[in-house]
């Protein structure tokens, strides 16, 4: 990635009523600009990002560690005390949609397959049926072997990717979950921290903790694979000596398929994978990037500022969620000059 100068935005404004421990995700719902956050201090939010009002507060029995919607109306969330829940926001009523044997890390729902998808430190994913729904042995789809602990899970149309402990990554089609399409091993040479595909369906980006992300594709033809490559980030010199960062978070831009980093250095950049270039990057916020979503739009970015531990437990500034307005200049590619005939 080319390291240009870049013009530097500032954070956003910040939501009122912020968890009170560790931010674990944040996403934007596919309808509306309400966002759904999990949080290590045993709750789920709702958010009205744009009007800053918490609609809503779900306590669980453990840290949450994922959460996602099912509709505006409703949402899922993973938690370490093993279960899968799904609440209904307008009436506050929960249910368990079912259980692992160990900490839920990561749940998706893809709406092509109309199944929520959970990933666990157990080693299995489950997929479950949210239609049919009548108690937890009805809801059971299937349960696939992984071959370690979920990290991280990202959907595109009916392709799902699983990234796990070991760089292992299983490329799945959810409409055969028999077995992997794909068994890879991740191109970065260190553990994996989050996984996103991209929007146009054709690969995915893999982000590891020694401050590095691989740009990845599913066709495995020759052709396809010379194009894939990794890069450097969210590192900086510091008395002749490299500091290297977790990247911890990515989200793509719905519109034009650029995509933003967040790492334990505090920065947001915003990427151009396919021109290689970094188009912006957001001034410092106070403490890790632990989570990123892009609305549906791409006009707003949630940024969730919440301290990850990579340093142990030292005193660090409170968790924070910063909602930007997005301009277009800093996620839209910026077009190749071409050199005037001489």
């Amino acid at each position: 990635m080319s390291a240009a100068p870049v013009p530097l935005g500032s954070g956003g404004k910040e939501l009122s009523k912020p968890p009170t421990d560790g931010i674990s995700n944040l996403r934007f719902s596919n309808h509306s600009d309400h966002l759904l956050v999990s949080s290590w201090d045993k709750t789920v939010r709702l958010y009205d990002a744009n009007a800053n009002v918490l609609k809503g507060e779900f306590l669980h029995g453990g840290p949450v560690l994922d959460c996602c919607f099912h509709d505006d109306s409703s949402g899922f969330s993973a938690c370490a005390d093993n279960t899968v829940r799904r609440y209904v926001f307008g009436s506050g009523k929960e249910d368990i949609l079912g259980r692992h044997d160990a900490p839920v890390r990561c749940v998706e729902y893809s709406y092509a397959a109309g199944q929520v998808i959970t990933g666990s430190w157990d080693k299995t994913l489950k997929c479950w049926d949210v239609r049919g729904a009548s108690g937890p042995e009805h809801t059971l789809v299937g349960t696939y072997p992984q071959p370690e602990r979920v990290y991280s899970l990202s959907l595109v149309g009916n392709k799902l990717v699983v990234a796990t402990a070991g760089r292992h990554i299983n490329v799945y089609d959810l409409r055969n979950m028999s077995q992997p399409e794909q068994r890879r091993e991740s191109s970065l040479k260190y553990q994996t921290r989050c996984v996103r595909c991209y929007p146009n369906g054709t690969g995915f980006a893999l982000s590891s903790v020694e401050g590095r992300v691989a740009m990845e594709f599913f066709d495995m033809s020759e052709t396809a694979q010379t194009k894939k490559y990794a890069f450097k980030c969210h590192r900086k010199t510091e008395n002749g000596r490299d500091i290297v960062y977790p990247v911890n978070a990515m989200a793509f831009h719905p519109i034009y398929g650029t995509f933003a980093t967040g790492g334990c250095d505090g920065y947001v950049n915003v990427w151009d994978g396919i021109n290689k270039k970094r188009l912006y990057q957001y001034s410092k916020y106070p403490t890790s990037i632990s989570a990123l979503s892009f609305s549906r739009d791409g006009r707003l970015l949630a940024v969730a500022s919440s301290y990850t531990f990579e340093e142990g437990d030292i005193p660090h500034e409170p968790d924070a969620i910063f909602i930007r307005s997005v301009n277009e200049v800093e996620v839209k590619p910026k077009p190749k000059t071409v050199p005037a005939p001489s």
